[in-house]
């Protein structure tokens, strides 16, 4: 549930109006009025105030879109002769506004969500709703037997340690496993920490969202009962 008094930025977010970073540039152009008055950074709203964005002619179309981002491309930041999922996308005139949410490291593949919705951002990031997302995992090793128990129960990865989980050999060497939380790399180093080496991952859904037959780099609107469905989970319908 929403908490009073909440911040601007976060308030224009789950309005859809634009992502936290885009609502501070906007607050500091001085295009942002709460109440009648011009707001500032950092300004806090309450239920009751009357926020306005001056010049916005009607809210914009939001959109959603499935994407299955290709082994080395960066989510976001690029370094020198890196790309990442916007440059990759970039001649499509669909996804000219949208953004993907979250991270999918360079050398995984898989499932990401592109959004114009900044309301989603918080809503499927924020680690207080903890939201399943399943990955296809193969590892160099054989997997022992006692894998399965271990990764389900939690598993320590340098002082932190995870969230039961739900995993099922698909193979020797392969599984798959559902998450409700995302840290920095977490399937790697919960694998390394049990002695093996992932060689490969990727994603293969978000909640109700399914990677399915998507080919690499390519995406698919979410639309119709999928979407609704989506931002039922996340408590933003």
């Amino acid at each position: 549930m929403d908490t009073w008094p909440m911040r601007l930025n976060k308030y224009l977010a789950h309005q859809g109006l634009a992502t936290r970073r885009g609502a501070d540039e906007i607050i500091a152009r001085g295009a942002v009025r709460v109440n009648g008055r011009v707001a500032a950074l950092g300004d806090k709203v309450l239920a009751a105030d009357k926020v306005e964005v001056v010049g916005k002619a009607s809210p914009k179309r939001l959109l959603y879109y499935a994407y299955n981002k290709p082994i080395g491309v960066i989510t976001h930041s690029p370094q020198e002769g890196e790309k990442d999922v916007k440059q990759s996308v970039k001649l499509a005139p669909e996804l000219s506004e949208v953004f993907p949410i979250g991270r999918l490291d360079k050398d995984s593949s898989g499932l990401m969500i592109l959004t114009n919705d900044g309301r989603v951002t918080d809503r499927l990031l924020n680690p207080d709703y903890a939201h399943d997302k399943e990955y296809r995992v193969r590892v160099e090793t054989p997997l022992r037997e006692s894998f399965k128990k271990y990764m389900e129960g939690g598993v320590d990865i340098e002082g932190y340690m995870t969230r039961p989980c739900l995993v099922r050999k698909t193979g020797p060497r392969s599984f798959n496993i559902t998450l409700t939380e995302g840290k920095k790399h977490q399937i790697r180093r919960m694998v390394a920490a049990l002695h093996n080496v992932v060689v490969e991952l990727e994603r293969t859904r978000i909640l109700n969202i399914r990677l399915e037959d998507l080919k690499s780099g390519k995406w698919r609107a979410i639309e119709g009962d999928e979407l609704a469905t989506f931002l039922t989970s996340i408590g933003v319908k």
